[in-house]
């Protein structure tokens, strides 16, 4: 496991945190059941399948 060898500054450790930045999952149109919905892409095969609902 990597461990650091000096204390890294509170300025420089916010630094680094504050340049990953979350994204919203692309979603896509999908047709289950007769009905519409959008679903996130890596979520598509298991509603296709049955293993997830959409109960909004």
């Amino acid at each position: 496991m990597a461990v650091p060898k000096r204390k890294m500054s509170r300025s420089n450790t916010r630094k680094r945190r504050a340049q990953w930045k979350a994204s919203r999952p692309d979603l896509v149109p999908i047709t289950v059941d007769g009905k519409r919905t959008l679903v996130p892409r890596y979520l598509v095969r298991a509603y296709q399948d049955g293993l997830l609902t959409d109960e909004a």
